[in-house]
């Protein structure tokens, strides 16, 4: 049986205070298991991202409990939330999150040398990542020197390098053609194959086909879910509900 990587129970989180505050999520119960891939799905402003924000301990939600491979995150100090990061939790934004001043292989290593690991070793394994994305020869480029989807596949590889348990994807291929948007997600699946768990936002039915499992937001709240369906019934799902 299969150990909740993360786990999301009653979160809800408010921005502003008082009769000005705005709800971002309601009451949201969200479990995924080692060896699955979770989909994200709903309209612009659903929660999609805040969600991904509050499940990587980035921003502390309002209410509730996230769980990480078995730890309260609202119990971590500082430093170990920092080294949970680190080590078990791999994101990849929208905007990249690239150190302009650092190359290509700089990027994909800072986070093993920020935990420790010996140079020489931590531009061995980023060397591996790059080789995944199909980036080997990037390398030495900084990020001003790529196209916005190169430096995506960057991210990404940044993101899975060192083995983490947990891949946190907000629109992962949203830079991408469709070509390099199936190669990224091949990867991402491979990587849960072999026993990562991973959440992606995504918009398109089609990439959500790719998880095992589809979660349907609208207004900061999880208003249903279903095993991964054809790509036709996922868009049918996830258009907003119209208005009488």
């Amino acid at each position: 049986m299969s150990k909740d990587v993360l786990v999301l129970e009653q979160v809800s989180m408010k921005f502003g205070d008082g009769a000005t505050s705005v709800p971002a999520l309601v009451d949201i119960d969200l479990n995924v298991s080692e060896g699955e891939m979770v989909a994200i799905m709903g309209a612009s402003g659903s929660g999609k991202s805040t969600l991904l924000t509050v499940a990587g301990g980035l921003l502390p939600p309002s209410s509730g409990s996230v769980w990480v491979d078995g730890k309260n995150l609202r119990e971590c100090a500082p430093r170990q939330l920092s080294a949970i990061r680190r080590r078990t939790l791999g994101f990849i934004f929208q905007d990249f999150n690239l150190v302009p001043s650092l190359n290509t292989l700089e990027n994909v290593a800072l986070p093993l040398e920020l935990d420790g690991v010996r140079l020489r070793k931590a531009t061995r394994i980023a060397m591996e990542a790059l080789a995944l994305v199909e980036l080997s020869e990037y390398a030495g480029r900084y990020p001003s020197e790529l196209s916005g989807g190169q430096q995506q596949r960057v991210a990404i590889a940044r993101a899975v390098v060192g083995g983490r348990s947990l891949i946190l994807a907000d629109e992962p291929t949203g830079a991408l053609d469709s070509s390099t948007s199936e190669i990224v997600l091949g990867m991402l699946r491979d990587r849960v194959d072999s026993g990562a768990s991973c959440i992606i936002v995504t918009h398109d039915a089609r990439h959500a086909a790719w998880a095992d499992r589809i979660v349907f937001i609208r207004d900061g709240r999880i208003v249903d879910q279903a095993r991964s369906e054809s790509p036709s019934v996922l868009l049918t799902r996830s258009r907003p509900e119209s208005t009488p």
